[in-house]
Order: structure tokens, then sequence, then C-alpha cells
């Protein structure tokens, strides 16, 4: 799929970021944009064959910077702990390759690797979210041609929330679900407690839709982590 760079934020994502670019066809411009990790992260990227930037701290600045950088006209944005399961990359491609969809962006099926039953509770709720509010998270991924992210004018440089400002910028109508899977790892939702975070991340959206900035809202966010 040469038309298609890959952007990838990275901060200390050494425990994930392996699985998540073996999961990747060899061959596609894979730009990981790392914030300032202590571990292996970037030596994995580097000997992934990925290309690797340095930008300051924060998802938007981070995937933002990273798409400043991309050769291709079409670009898909992950998250380092999301591994694309099989039958990703023909979703993909039958995505771009449809000409209306040069002003629509997509996102694939959310799912958590962990069996218990509150997994599948969050991906229901995930799922409700993207079909009723047309709200996918960035560990969906997005994929979109580079014309109609530069349209939107890209991700901005918040701390938080970069993923629910670009998506609402695209509008429902113009979201696309993929059915090929991106399984996230449930690390954050085993330490935390599914149901606490789950309750954190919609008040934080709430707090968002409230026009809450995004800086108090960060700090709530990670006034609440587990240690």
């Amino acid at each position: 799929m040469p038309d298609l760079s890959i952007v990838i934020p990275t901060l200390n994502a050494a425990a994930t970021l392996g699985a998540t670019l073996g999961a990747l066809p060899t061959g596609l411009d894979v730009i990981i944009v790392d914030g300032g990790s202590r571990d292996a992260t970037v030596e994995i990227a580097r000997a992934a064959g990925a290309s690797v930037l340095a930008a300051p701290c924060g998802r938007g600045v981070q995937l933002g910077h990273g798409a400043g950088h991309a050769s291709a006209p079409w670009l898909l944005f992950l998250h380092a702990d999301t591994v694309l399961e099989t039958g990703w990359h023909e979703a993909a491609r039958r995505f771009i390759a449809a000409p209306a969809n040069k002003a629509k962006a997509a996102c694939f099926r959310f799912a958590l690797d962990d069996s218990s039953p509150a997994a599948r509770r969050v991906e229901r709720w995930v799922a409700w979210r993207t079909r009723a509010l047309g709200l996918p998270y960035g560990d969906q991924g997005l994929l979109l041609s580079r014309a109609f992210y530069d349209s939107l004018g890209g991700y901005r440089a918040i701390p938080l929330m970069e993923d629910v400002d670009l998506v609402r910028r695209i509008g429902r109508r113009r979201l696309v679900r993929l059915e090929a899977v991106a399984r996230t790892s449930a690390a954050r939702y085993q330490r935390d407690g599914y149901a606490a975070r789950m309750l954190r991340n919609i008040f934080c959206l709430v707090l968002y839709f409230l026009g809450v900035p995004p800086a108090l809202i960060t700090r709530f966010y990670e006034g609440h982590r587990g240690p």
C-alpha cells in the first residue's frame, strides 16, 4: 500500500510498540513521533524500519508533527498500544480505492486484548458511541486522505481530546467504520478498574462538550490516573 503513511505517537511505549509495528506490512511509510521516551521505544522503532521523529510530548502535537513529515497522499493515525488485526490492510485498501472517500475518514472496530466481560461492555459502549455519536477515539485508528486532513486543519496542539476535536470537524456523516479490528491493550483499564476508567473517560468527554479547556480536563484526567 505505497499511498499510505502511518503516524504513531509514542511515549515510553516499548512494552507494546513491537506488536503494533509487527502487524504492519513491510514497505509502508511508518513514522514514529516520540515525545521523549526513556525506555527502548526509539530502538524498537528503528529496528522495525520506521522513521523516528522527536516532538514535544502531547498527542496533538506529536500527531500533527508526524503528519507534516508524511509523504503519502493517505494518512493513518495509530496508537502505539493498538494492533491492527488480519484483514485491516484490505479494508483500508478498499476504502482508499473508492473516489467518494477522498472527503471521508474511516476508523476500525474497537476491541480490547482481554477476555473479561468488563472488556466486552467497554467494546459495546465504544461501538454505540462511534455509531450514534460519530465519536471514535484515537485507539480505533483514523484513516483519511492528506487533502481532506489539510482541509480540516489537522490535529490541534492540545494536550487531550485531540482525537475528539478532529472527528467533530469531520462530522458523523463523513465517518465510516471499517469492520477490521483494532485491538488495544487493556492494561490501563486493568490498572485503574474498568468502571472507574470508563466513567472518567465519559466525564472528560462531557467536560469537553461543555467547553472546559483541554488543559483543565488534562489536570483532572492525570490527577485520577492509577499509579
